[in-house]
């Protein structure tokens, strides 16, 4: 009989799938990393807690944007400490576009702790300006999803 993972097979599926439609996160290295994250979080905990049978249920979506939230976070705090560092030896720069998309997609947390331990993109005014958008376009995002599916 195959073992069929039913919450990493579809969280897989999901985050392929926003990689494939939305055309910026396909060449974001660093969405590739926060995927990978999630994909091993949850192969561990479905090897070592728990068993999801439907995936269509409340505690499979709050497991999804708790592995998200902490993985988008990390990966941003990540990118800006490569950034750092390539700014310090003068080598290839992560984009500023990947930088906010990274922002937009939940990572804004990672990047508000990343600016402050390694005082990185934080005297930039321009840069400043598109972090505190990305901040309010996601509040944005979340309040028209949340009154999309029902919830005021």
């Amino acid at each position: 009989m195959i073992d069929i993972k039913m919450m990493t097979t579809s969280f897989t599926a999901i985050l392929l799938g926003l990689a494939a439609l939305i055309y910026p996160l396909r060449y974001n290295k660093f969405y590739l990393l926060n995927a990978a994250m999630i994909i091993g979080a949850a192969y561990f905990f479905e090897n070592n807690y728990f068993r999801i049978n439907n995936i269509f249920t409340y505690k499979t979506l709050l497991l999804f944007l708790m592995f998200w939230l902490g993985g988008i976070n990390l990966t941003t705090f990540i990118a800006y400490g490569v950034d750092k560092r390539a700014a310090k030896k003068k080598a290839w720069r992560v984009p500023e576009k990947d930088l906010h998309l990274l922002e937009f997609l939940g990572g804004w947390i990672g990047a508000w702790f990343a600016q402050k331990i390694f005082r990185h993109k934080t005297s930039k005014k321009s840069y400043q300006y598109v972090y505190k958008l990305m901040i309010i376009l996601e509040i944005i995002a979340i309040y028209g999803l949340l009154k999309f599916f029902g919830y005021h």
